[in-house]
């Protein structure tokens, strides 16, 4: 089972090594140059612990460092700023050693109390809405100048790699208590506009939704290959593109080093490109359709509402058409909501085999017998949303459901999606950390989000989440997330894809750069060779 591999590797790890600092060699990386990267959006919330998307996700770890960190391959746990660790007898707490002489962006020392005041404000109920994965933390000591430990209420077969997600960053106390601000809410925004942390990386400059710049961090702990602290670049200048095709073409003329999702209609035009390297990227990324569930939606009764309805959405959904498609073969269907790169995934069939007749059948003991009219949001100017959402809008109609296709801005999208304000869409999610329980409380657990803010509650399904939690038993773990599968899988508030890579494109010349399966965009080892 995946998930007793992820308990094995708690207890091999206790003793930590050392990170992985410095894959290339010493003779070959260069210092010094910025790197132009283009992204298809802005982040919109540089703050830890109050964050929800992938936007201000993905960058987060080039400003703030946590205690420990994934691995590149997204399934293990090294030191971050904790140099070692170690687990009690009982489960019941977690001592850690920090690292020597370790300090923020601003050349503040990163003390203990830092460490302490920053668990304990991301475990505060209600902090955010990963405050879930450091909910078991009951309190925090400090056991000398570069000890702690964390108390916890209950065993937590995920704790050590709660501790390499973004919202347990270690931030500095003084300043962020310092920033103007009457609620933990509002110090957050301001601090969110001009960070301090200890990445490798601190923000220069902002233009909301036009570029960020980002440069050296004169403080960073890690050193490279040369021996010499990280990172190898001046910085990173990102430049907000939302259109696909843009974005292309600013990386072929040279106005951009790299960029990210590339469409994957154009990953093999691009592999062809003798100037470029094309990369996929082994992911945890699950594309689907998230639905609305609410009994009523806009005043009116919602088809959505009915299991029946969504099982004959799934039906009617040609999975392998829309793989050929959109991502060129690339992708692969789901087998389950939880992507097969996930701990504790469960199943090696696709998802609703295609079948016409079933899905009408179901429509006409749904009362939807003359089928119904609904609506999609997509990302505007997102070609493979767009194709996905098209090719739906096909699909649906031979089962009488009328499909309409809204484009949005990210900004517009991401407000609906939170306020519940949607009917459909199209969404992709990847894990942050190596275990089931996060994608879980984002899909599953009604008492989080509502179920990717659908409004779907399953009482059955809540309670072995919770029962998860706790469950130190690698095997019985299994068997709750197998459970929750099965029943997600079949009465859910989705219409599940496909699995694929992450789509990244570089000139020859940028090397090092890493997005590991957990999606985070690492630049800390990135150098640009001169042309």
């Amino acid at each position: 089972m995946k998930v007793m591999h992820r308990i094995t590797l708690i207890a091999l790890l206790t003793a930590g090594a050392l990170p992985l600092a410095g894959a290339w060699a010493a003779d070959t990386v260069q210092r010094g140059g910025t790197l132009v990267y283009g992204r298809y959006s802005d982040s919109s919330f540089l703050e830890p612990v109050l964050n929800e998307n992938n936007t201000d996700i993905w960058i987060l770890s080039n400003l703030y460092d946590t205690l420990l960190f994934p691995t590149a391959d997204g399934k293990g746990i090294e030191p971050g700023l904790a140099s070692k660790w170690n687990i009690a007898a009982d489960g019941k707490s977690v001592s850690l050693t920090l690292r020597d002489n370790i300090k923020f962006s601003d050349g503040s020392p990163i003390t203990a109390e830092d460490v302490k005041w920053s668990l304990e404000r991301a475990s505060k109920p209600g902090n955010g809405v990963w405050q879930f994965m450091v909910d078991s933390i009951e309190s925090v000591s400090i056991d000398g100048a570069n000890a702690i430990t964390l108390h916890l209420k209950h065993p937590d077969p995920a704790i050590l790699s709660a501790l390499t997600a973004f919202n347990t960053s270690i931030m500095p106390k003084k300043q962020f208590e310092a920033t103007p601000g009457a609620t933990d809410q509002q110090k957050a925004e301001a601090f969110a506009e001009h960070p301090v942390g200890s990445g490798p990386y601190v923000l220069k400059s902002w233009q909301h939704n036009a570029t960020m710049t980002l440069v050296r961090n004169p403080y960073y702990w890690r050193n490279g290959a040369d021996g010499k602290p990280l990172p190898y670049l001046d910085g990173i200048k990102f430049e907000i593109v939302p259109d696909d095709a843009t974005r292309i073409l600013k990386l072929q003329s040279g106005e951009l080093d790299a960029t990210e999702f590339i469409p994957y209609s154009r990953v093999n035009e691009l592999k062809g490109n003798p100037a470029l390297d094309m990369k996929l990227f082994p992911s945890t990324r699950v594309e689907y359709v998230s639905l609305n569930v609410r009994a009523q939606y806009q005043g009116a009764a919602n088809p959505l509402a009915n299991d029946k309805v969504r099982q004959a959405l799934n039906y009617a959904t040609d999975k392998q058409g829309i793989i050929q498609l959109v991502t060129y073969g690339i992708g692969t269907p789901m087998t389950s909501y939880i992507s097969s790169g996930t701990p504790g995934h469960v199943g090696d069939k696709p998802l609703y085999p295609v079948d016409a007749a079933k899905a009408k059948q179901l429509l006409g003991e749904a009362g939807f017998a003359n089928g119904f009219s609904t609506n999609i949001m997509v990302l505007a100017g997102n070609e493979d949303e767009i194709s996905i959402a098209t090719a739906l809008q096909q699909m649906w109609a031979q089962v009488g459901v009328k499909l309409a296709i809204t484009q949005v801005d990210h900004a517009t999208e991401t407000d609906r999606y939170r306020k519940g304000d949607f009917s459909m869409r199209l969404s992709t999610w990847t894990d942050d950390i190596a275990d089931p329980n996060e994608i879980t409380s984002y899909f599953a657990y009604s008492k989080n989000i509502q179920a990717v803010h659908s409004g779907w509650k399953n009482d059955r399904v809540d309670q072995l989440f919770e029962q998860s939690q706790q469950e130190i038993d690698a095997q019985k773990r299994a068997a709750d997330y197998q459970q929750i599968q099965a029943i997600y899988n079949a009465e859910g508030p989705i219409v599940p894809l496909y699995e694929s890579p992450y789509p990244v494109a570089l000139h020859n010349n940028v090397h090092g750069f890493v997005q590991i399966p957990l999606g985070n965009n690492l630049f800390a080892e990135t150098y640009l060779t001169r042309k």
